[in-house]
């Protein structure tokens, strides 16, 4: 996808929208390569990449850079950034600048968690031409608030609660929402319901389209496997062989060749 409005063209066509979450130009470039639709920089990367325990770590600036560094190596494909901890709730001039920033850095939409109490904020920023897509279910923003990385939506009222935050997106001018770790058969009654694509992680089959993080589906990390990240490579091994031949190589005096020495 080169556009926002490939979203909306998918989700009239029934076309499945694939999405994946990367840092860094490399794996930006490998994405884009290949069959997905586009990429997230998500605020995730505080954890993956810089190893803090949750993603209220991620700062504007750390956004910032990730993003840059994936429009390098993606430099057509959507690309849309995680506008991180607190910085819709400081108010629409504060909002304005964050997602300014995340766009100059070459975002081609922000994505914003929770609806409550910021509203307006999506309404400003949508009027100001920045396209948003919401998030909903498990926040991660707001984990501590949620209890833990819980299933969110399973009883009557937090089901009604997520349906009317999904209308309310589409109402403010969202362009897509992703539904987290929220029962499978609301994901598909609230996804048949609205107008914009919805996009499932841990949410079932029966959303408009599905993101995974590249580390977690190249199997990279093998303390971290939820269920719903399917692995699709045995990364974390073929690495660590990798190296550990490299290793051997070395002490045995056969890296580099004479034919890797540079005369």
């Amino acid at each position: 996808m080169k556009s926002i409005l490939e979203f909306s063209r998918a989700q009239r066509e029934a076309q499945p929208i694939v999405m994946l979450t990367a840092y860094d130009a490399l794996m930006a470039r490998l994405v884009a390569a290949s069959e997905a639709d586009a990429i997230l920089v998500g605020d995730s990367a505080a954890m993956v990449v810089h190893g803090f325990p949750s993603t209220i770590h991620a700062t504007v600036e750390m956004m910032q850079a990730h993003v840059a560094a994936v429009r390098r190596g993606a430099p057509e494909i959507v690309v849309v950034a995680d506008l991180p901890f607190l910085s819709v709730r400081r108010g629409k001039v504060a909002a304005t600048d964050a997602a300014g920033a995340l766009m100059q850095a070459g975002a081609t939409a922000v994505k914003i968690e929770g609806v409550a109490g910021h509203d307006d904020v999506i309404a400003h920023l949508v009027e100001s031409g920045i396209p948003v897509m919401g998030h909903l279910g498990l926040t991660p923003q707001s984990v501590h608030q949620l209890g833990g990385y819980r299933m969110q939506g399973r009883d009557p009222e937090a089901a009604s609660r997520l349906r009317s935050e999904a209308g309310r997106l589409e109402e403010l001018g969202a362009f897509a929402f992703v539904l987290e770790c929220v029962p499978a058969a609301l994901a598909a009654e609230i996804t048949a319901e609205r107008r914009i694509p919805s996009i499932g992680i841990g949410a079932g089959a029966g959303t408009a389209g599905q993101v995974l993080v590249c580390s977690d589906l190249l199997g990279l990390d093998p303390r971290f496997q939820p269920r719903f990240a399917r692995r699709y490579l045995e990364g974390d091994e073929l690495v660590r062989e990798a190296i550990n031949r490299f290793a051997r190589d070395v002490r045995a005096a056969q890296f580099p060749s004479p034919q890797e020495v540079l005369a």
